[in-house]
């Protein structure tokens, strides 16, 4: 089932409404919108939010843009949001937030199986109040929600954050891609995924670029190995023009890259491939 971004109200959820307008002395409860991809993940959060006195959701989310929209047309309190969503990801809805000049704009608590300190640093630079780390518990997220509000919470900070685990390969270079501006919704993110991955499992292909590389990505995605080379050689053009080399260069640990030299679709790939490998046989 296709999700549209309208999600019907619970029983909990109305019968909550009916107790709020009661009476002009009840405290407002804290509007929440949620943003994720996963329907389920929304479904869990949105049960746990909808037990809570003073908390309530008022929408659904399954990208960044829906979020933007939504925004315009009700009140918020607190978002929250995922990092990795089809069309508009997470990074890429703080920066858009932080131009829209709300008049009272909304907290933000981002929700996320990207857990290294640059995907952390990169979401609060960007404005987010809170970053937590999936899987967590609805309890602790209910609780962050109620501290973004200035609300007295009796959970401790640490009790809010699952211990992280170790993030897959492809956790590992979405958050990369993510990180240095490469968003998810562009074709030559999932080539480059693909690239670095084939490159991880037979090194040598790297030397067959054009021959096997390119089509090898083409008959995996169904599209044409040219059209591959364009979509990679964009993204990195997104990522280059999006001035975020410094990022690339500490998820690194030195310099590996110029804002005025911008590498080769081959060069590109082999270096994150390189990297990631390397973190494989260390781990």
């Amino acid at each position: 089932m296709v999700f549209t971004g309208k999600a019907r109200k619970t029983v909990q959820e109305e019968k909550k409404e009916q107790r709020i307008g009661k009476g002009s002395d009840q405290v407002s409860a804290i509007r929440v919108l949620l943003t994720d991809d996963n329907s389920e993940i929304r479904r869990v959060m949105r049960s746990a939010i909808s037990a809570e006195e003073g908390l309530t959701v008022v929408d659904e989310c399954a990208n960044g843009l829906e979020a933007l929209e939504a925004l315009r047309h009700k009140p918020v309190d607190v978002v929250v949001l995922d990092i990795i969503m089809p069309q508009m990801d997470g990074y890429s809805f703080l920066e858009a937030l932080g131009q829209m000049q709300l008049e009272h704009p909304p907290q933000v608590i981002v929700v996320s199986a990207l857990g290294r300190d640059d995907f952390i640093t990169r979401a609060v630079e960007l404005g987010a109040k809170y970053y937590m780390v999936k899987p967590f518990e609805p309890s602790a997220l209910c609780a962050r929600i109620r501290d973004a509000c200035g609300q007295a919470s009796a959970s401790s900070a640490t009790s809010l954050v699952s211990p992280s685990r170790a993030p897959s390969l492809d956790e590992k270079l979405a958050g990369l891609f993510l990180t240095i501006g490469i968003p998810a919704h562009i074709k030559g993110y999932l080539f480059l995924k693909e690239a670095v991955k084939m490159v991880i499992e037979n090194p040598d292909v790297i030397n067959r670029i054009t021959k096997e590389l390119y089509p090898g990505i083409g008959r995996r995605c169904n599209t044409t190995a040219s059209k591959v080379e364009r979509a990679i050689r964009h993204a990195i053009e997104v990522a280059w023009s999006r001035g975020r080399i410094d990022t690339l260069n500490r998820a690194f640990g030195c310099q590996v890259a110029m804002p005025d030299d911008k590498p080769t679709n081959g060069e590109f790939i082999a270096m994150i491939a390189d990297k990631l490998a390397m973190e494989q046989k260390s781990a």
